[in-house]
């Protein structure tokens, strides 16, 4: 038998804030059995369908280098650019341009929550679809 992951934990400072801002930007929402409130030193967030959850937890450590992980972010309703935008808009900061490394409409941008976690946007699935095709 196979292991599976349950959740993915994020390390952070302040467990509320930071889901708080995670559900923002993601559209994830409180379990119904146990909703996160301000104080509470781990919060978990789940995607509405319940498909995915990440669990922030306060660690006494501040994050000093490159994220080891990190997530990839795929826009279902924006393109990429537009979903950065929305990031930005939102808190987070830019870390690096990588749109157009691999040609015109290719790459990604890497931007960090609130407290330096790195993530990528990358493009939407529309876009990939609407990309001409290589041989």
């Amino acid at each position: 038998m196979t292991s599976f992951i349950s959740h993915t934990a994020v390390d952070c400072a302040n467990a509320y804030a930071l889901s708080e801002w995670w559900k923002q930007l993601l559209g994830y929402v409180d379990l119904p059995d146990d909703p996160n409130l301000p104080g509470h030193v781990e919060c978990l967030i789940q995607r509405p369908d319940g498909d995915h959850r990440i669990l922030f937890i306060e660690v006494p450590d501040v994050k000093q280098i490159k994220n080891r992980l990190h997530f990839d972010l795929r826009p279902e309703e924006r393109t990429r650019d537009d979903e950065v935008a929305w990031a930005l808009s939102i808190g987070a900061t830019q870390v690096a341009d990588h749109r157009g490394i691999h040609g015109p409409g290719t790459g990604w941008v890497t931007l960090a929550d609130p407290e330096g976690n790195e993530f990528c946007i990358l493009r939407s699935t529309g876009e990939l679809e609407s990309a001409p095709q290589s041989s």
